[in-house]
This record gives C-alpha cells, sequence and structure tokens, in this order.
C-alpha cells in the first residue's frame, strides 16, 4: 500500500509533509479540516506513506461480510455505540488494550459546515494519557502532513485556540464547509 501510495501522490502532485516521532506509540490524530470523502483517500495514503499505523472506529454495524475485512484491512475498529457508558471512556479505553496505538479522529464530525468542533477527541486524548498530534491535508498547497504535538492541559479552551490557531493557514477542499 505504501507505493501505491507514493504512485498516487507523484501522479497528483502531492507530498508529504512532517510526521511523528517514531517512539511514540500511543496518540490520537486529527484530521481537519474535512470537507469532502476525498480527504480518506489523501490521508490514508499520507499514513502509509509516513510509516503511521492509524485506526478508526466505525459503528460495528458496518463490519458484516465482505465489507467488514476490507474497513479491517485499511485500520477499521468496530465499535458499538449502543452499549452503557460515555463514548469517551470507551475510546480511551481502546488505548489500555493495545500497546501501540494511534486512532484518527475529525474533530468536526461531519463533511458539512458546523459551527463548532467536537469536543471527543480531547477528552479521549485526556483520559488515555495521550498527546494529540494535528493531521492536516492543505488542498491548495497539496500537502498532507503532520503538525505538532499538543498534550491536553485539561483547560479545553486553551488547547483548542492552540490547535485551531495550526489549523487557520490550512486550505480545505471545499472551503466553505470548515470551522475556520
Amino acid at each position: 500500500m505504501k507505493v501505491l501510495s507514493k504512485i498516487w501522490f507523484w501522479l497528483k502532485g502531492w507530498q508529504v509533509v512532517g510526521g511523528v516521532p517514531k517512539d511514540l506509540k500511543k496518540l490520537v490524530m486529527i484530521a481537519a479540516p474535512h470537507t469532502s470523502n476525498w480527504d480518506l483517500v489523501y490521508a490514508r495514503a499520507a499514513f502509509y506513506i509516513m510509516g503511521i499505523p492509524v485506526r478508526y472506529t466505525i459503528k460495528k454495524e458496518l463490519f458484516f461480510f465482505p465489507l467488514g475485512i476490507i474497513l479491517r484491512a485499511v485500520g477499521g475498529i468496530p465499535i458499538n455505540r449502543k452499549t452503557k457508558g460515555r463514548m469517551v471512556d470507551k475510546m480511551a479505553a481502546l488505548f489500555d488494550e493495545r500497546e501501540e496505538l494511534t486512532i484518527l479522529i475529525t474533530p468536526e464530525g461531519t463533511r458539512s459546515y458546523s459551527p463548532e468542533w467536537k469536543k471527543g477527541f480531547y477528552y479521549m486524548a485526556l483520559a488515555a494519557n495521550v498527546p494529540i498530534s494535528l493531521g492536516y491535508l492543505d488542498y491548495k498547497k497539496k500537502h498532507a502532513g503532520v503538525g505538532p504535538l499538543i498534550y491536553p492541559t485539561g483547560n479545553y479552551e486553551e488547547d483548542l485556540e492552540k490547535i485551531q490557531d495550526f489549523y487557520r493557514g490550512v486550505t480545505a477542499k471545499f472551503p466553505e464547509n470548515g470551522v475556520l
């Protein structure tokens, strides 16, 4: 997949920028801005190129044959959203179950315009005691990359301002649908 991803990026004129420290085994990777279905294609390719074994959660109902095989192969983790308990706690518990885990979250929660980001990614990282890595796709520059690490302090508003400051210079595929 890494070779195919490199060919895809070369054909489309995209490049990978940045990465995460190789010794970092657990983190929450946010992906923003998220305004197009193409975001998954470019992000998944970038993570293959960077060697980041990114995973993401999907409702367990989608893990039927043969779709379940494909979803698992590209990093899907089935999650039961109907069981009791807070989703943030369930997601944070995934870090306790694994020695290595990078979970990809889109804080906007949708490709359409939404006035604010969902907070779950932040509280999941805080509960799991892992950093937040800032993944991005800049369609204007044709860059797929990873920015700085943010270690949650517990002050959501202050930490969110730092995170969103980073994304203010990133151009989405459909900028009118982005939060920033």
